[in-house]
């Protein structure tokens, strides 16, 4: 497998899931922006969608999508409980949560990422975005991870953006301008992610150790 990934974006989760699920795969970088893979390549070449994450399978195909991605690289070590098994309430709950993260949370950011082309969107865009991480602060309260005591990969989607907040506990190459630092339930959620060995291998091939 191939994976093309641009370091501190939502392809982070994917790194994540790879490392949590013991998965092998070739890891190909991305200038986001520039939308230039690391040897030159024009990223569009490959993918006439231009963004990341993109997995290309042994047989020479593609997936896209993050969350799709990270449930079909779970879905190879199911004994690893990453996703609940399939026909579950718990699996519609992973559902329900990838569905809030890509557009409550995902979509939320970009805005704010692109102020300047989002213009006065941003006075909208950032109360709505401050107004669900309060709400997802409250989820977190009592409990360990998103779906309870067990990290899936709806943490590893939550911790990719996150990081893209503005707190003093985070680190990113990219730079929102949303100041998490009073969620305290979610500082302990993130603190708790962030120092799973996994995380912190895929931070440090990032750079994004301080």
């Amino acid at each position: 497998m191939k994976l093309y990934h641009a370091p501190g974006s939502c392809s982070q989760a994917i790194c994540i899931v790879l490392q949590e699920a013991g998965l092998d795969a070739e890891i190909t970088k991305v200038d986001a922006r520039k939308h230039l893979i690391e040897d030159g390549t024009n990223y569009y070449d490959v993918t006439e969608l231009g963004y990341v994450p993109l997995l290309q399978l042994d047989d020479g195909t593609f997936l896209r999508e993050g969350p799709v991605i990270a449930q079909y690289l779970a879905d190879q070590r199911p004994e690893l409980g990453l996703t609940p098994a399939h026909g579950t309430m718990d699996r519609y709950r992973l559902l329900e949560w990838l569905n809030f993260l890509t557009s409550e949370i995902h979509k939320g950011f970009i805005p704010l990422l692109y102020a300047v082309a989002a213009g006065k969107y941003v006075e909208t865009a950032g109360p709505k975005l401050a107004s669900r991480y309060a709400w997802l602060d409250q989820q977190l309260a009592g409990k360990q991870f998103l779906m309870g005591d067990k990290f899936t990969i709806a943490d590893a989607y939550l911790f990719a953006l996150t990081g893209w907040g503005k707190a003093k506990w985070m680190k990113s190459v990219y730079n929102a301008n949303i100041d998490l630092s009073e969620h305290q339930h979610l500082q302990a959620w993130y603190e708790r992610v962030r120092s799973r060995p996994t995380v912190q291998h895929v931070l440090r091939a990032e750079g994004l150790l301080s």
